[in-house]
């Protein structure tokens, strides 16, 4: 068997082999590695890894295949050659639950989750624990911050104040709202195209209001396609799934319209950029947009969820609700018209 000499430049290491037997040479790229290479490389856990990427720290690539990422041999390069390295990036991406996150912030473990049931801590992510209860995790620097932070003092020793006592027992619990806003970031910037932007935000939808929204098949075929599952992997059947994709759909009615807003806008966008693949001679459907798909897109309003206490939605005039209702207002009027005119009294 023949071997050829490496060949090396600035950005790539080639090694090619003669197979001998007419295959093609294999040859191996070092320009980028996989994900569970680069993981190790750096010295992080999967799940420290994971959680790196969605927060900025690691810059990561589509692959060569759907749904693969990868990472460029000089992104490695850059994160090593930073200040303290590899113990300042596993401080940034260290979470921790409600017990450690109470430590840290010097109160009550009963405190702590009422802070963030209030939205004022956010959770980054979540896990199941063996009782499929939902554990949330909390960036340790983000509670170091909000633990110095003066203006947050009153809120960690003595009574709560009154106001924040009502929401609290209203049953307020934004802590999934807050990481489904969080979630939703993380996605939109690994988006490659609006097609792919768009299928980001109907991940958060129920699949009825994406069709309400969505009114061509096709191009809610392929907005589908670009649907994300839940963080956390498993059967989608799965208790455990059924619960992460409950914990990912929204739920408040303002949250639901700032999302159809944004992804009305997006199909917008996305139909400019590229038509949606459909079959030779169809037609698309006329795009319609409902009061609450021009309200301001999700990606404008912050991390922190406003409290809730908002008015209901008005329904819509072409809900069977609504259609009633007219309906029976109709036949209310004609009835007083026909009283007026045979008694002469309204």
């Amino acid at each position: 068997m023949s071997r050829q000499t490496p060949t090396t430049t600035a950005q790539r290491t080639v090694t090619a082999f003669d197979t001998g037997v007419g295959r093609p040479a294999v040859a191996k790229d070092d320009t980028w590695i996989t994900t569970g290479r680069a993981a190790r490389e750096l010295g992080l856990r999967r799940t420290e890894f994971d959680l790196a990427v969605r927060l900025g720290r690691i810059r990561t690539e589509p692959g060569r295949v759907a749904a693969e990422r990868r990472v460029a041999r000089a992104e490695i390069e850059r994160l090593r050659a930073g200040p303290d390295f590899p113990e300042a990036l596993r401080r940034s991406v260290h979470a921790v639950g409600t017990a450690e996150g109470a430590a840290l912030l010097g109160v009550a473990k009963a405190r702590f989750t009422r802070l963030a049931r209030l939205g004022l801590v956010v959770p980054v992510a979540f896990h199941l624990n063996r009782y499929r209860a939902v554990v949330w995790l909390y960036l340790a620097d983000e509670l170091r911050l909000f633990g110095d932070d003066e203006k947050n003092a009153a809120l960690l020793t003595g009574r709560t104040p009154e106001g924040l006592r009502g929401l609290l027992d209203s049953g307020i619990d934004l802590r999934p709202r807050n990481w489904r806003s969080r979630h939703l970031g993380f996605l939109l910037r690994e988006a490659a195209d609006p097609w792919a932007r768009a299928g980001a935000v109907a991940s958060f939808l129920d699949p009825l209001h994406v069709a309400q929204v969505v009114r061509d098949p096709y191009e809610r075929s392929h907005v589908n396609g670009f649907r994300r599952r839940p963080p956390g992997g498993g059967s989608s059947d799965s208790p455990g799934a059924r619960i992460a994709a409950d914990l990912m759909t929204a739920r408040d009615p303002d949250e639901i319209a700032w999302l159809r807003a944004d992804l009305a806008r997006l199909v917008d966008e996305a139909r400019g950029h590229r038509p949606a693949p459909r079959p030779s001679g169809s037609r698309p459907f006329p795009s319609h947009r409902t009061a609450s798909e021009s309200e301001p897109p999700a990606s404008r309003r912050p991390v922190l969820a406003p409290p809730p206490g908002r008015p209901a939605a008005p329904a819509r005039p072409d809900t069977p609700a609504a259609g009633d209702r007219a309906r029976r207002r109709g036949l209310l009027a004609r009835w007083r018209h026909r009283t007026v005119r045979s008694t002469g009294r309204p």
